[in-house]
């Protein structure tokens, strides 16, 4: 009876001796707390879990970072609860089971999660943030024209972040004193024009170069021939723009337009013949502008019309059945 008192008192000595030590095994975030009293975890855990903690989590997509600070995220670890919680830990098991552990260097393979509170309307605010300066519909490939030339830009996936995921990373990455950097998951999807497909798209365009005189047939891109024309004279200048063919006659009347300088013929529609300067060949493309042949070749070369593209003949009847309607012409100085 003796003996089993001095070993129930031993036993109990024991267990208040280490009523403020952590058992080896015990973990906190990944972080060992092991053997240490509580005001040593409580260091430890400050130092490598609270300190890292208040830097910032950064997003990483494409060269560019978002950055989610500590006080934005309106961070706050609880400390003292994450070292209760790792003091219980080690008194697990009763008095006898705990008596035994000590004795013997036993240890408790424990994980404690990092007691972490954060605001979530600010995490959902972020990865709204990041979205919209992330997100981006495809964009098709597409010809940039100049007067001289059809410059093709390439199409670009379009992108949708996927959010959901992304908070739940940025979550983890929160409560984690080790990985700060996230990279987002995206769904990517293609154009539906590439650039290997422009050339179908845009079988046949024009362009018309103001200051050189001069009208560019392209086809699938490349081109086909370069024709002598007239433009329109200043105050009266041929359009600037990008627009499409969206009339074509043959052997047109003149509509003339009401405008000034028609004189008494304003208003008035001039049949084909003598008198119509329009000649063999009409293709509209703007609020009575057009491309049309004419008799006056010396014009060629100068800005001589009132607005229209004058050619040749002989040109504008060669050009006419290779321009369907709806081709895109593209007017520059």
């Amino acid at each position: 009876m003796g003996l089993f008192l001095v070993l129930a008192v031993a036993a109990y000595a024991v267990d208040r001796a280490n009523s403020d030590k952590i058992a080896d095994g015990v973990r906190v975030g990944g972080i060992s707390v092991g053997g240490l009293s509580t005001d040593q975890a409580r260091h430890r855990l400050d130092n490598k879990l609270v300190a890292p903690l208040d830097k910032p989590v950064t997003v990483t997509f494409e060269g560019k970072k978002y950055v989610l600070s500590a006080e934005r995220l309106q961070l706050h670890a609880d400390v003292n609860g994450m070292v209760d919680s790792a003091l219980s830990a080690s008194r697990s098991g009763g008095f006898p089971v705990r008596v035994w552990r000590y004795t013997t260097g036993g240890s408790v393979d424990r994980e404690i999660a990092p007691e972490i509170t954060y605001s979530s309307d600010a995490l959902d605010g972020f990865v709204d943030q990041v979205a919209n300066e992330i997100n981006r519909p495809a964009q098709d490939a597409t010809v940039a024209p100049s007067p001289a030339s059809l410059n093709t830009v390439a199409g670009t996936d379009g992108i949708t972040l996927l959010s959901g995921d992304l908070r739940s990373r940025l979550r983890a990455a929160i409560e984690s004193p080790r990985h700060r950097t996230v990279s987002p998951q995206v769904k990517r999807v293609k154009p539906q024009v590439t650039t290997d497909q422009l050339a179908q798209k845009y079988p046949v365009f024009l362009t018309i170069d103001r200051a050189a005189f001069q009208l560019r047939l392209w086809k699938s891109l490349k081109l086909a021939k370069t024709y002598t024309i007239a433009v329109g004279q200043a105050g009266l200048e041929t359009p600037a723009g990008e627009y499409t063919i969206d009339d074509k006659q043959v052997n047109p009347s003149w509509h003339v337009p009401d405008s000034p300088w028609a004189g008494d013929l304003a208003g008035q529609v001039i049949p084909p013949g003598p008198d119509d300067p329009i000649k063999a060949r009409w293709m509209g493309f703007y609020n009575g502008a057009g491309i049309h042949g004419t008799d006056e070749v010396s014009s060629l070369g100068t800005a001589a019309s009132h607005g229209c593209v004058r050619m040749a003949i002989s040109d504008v009847i060669e050009l006419y059945p290779q321009v369907p309607l709806g081709t895109p012409i593209y007017i520059g100085n």
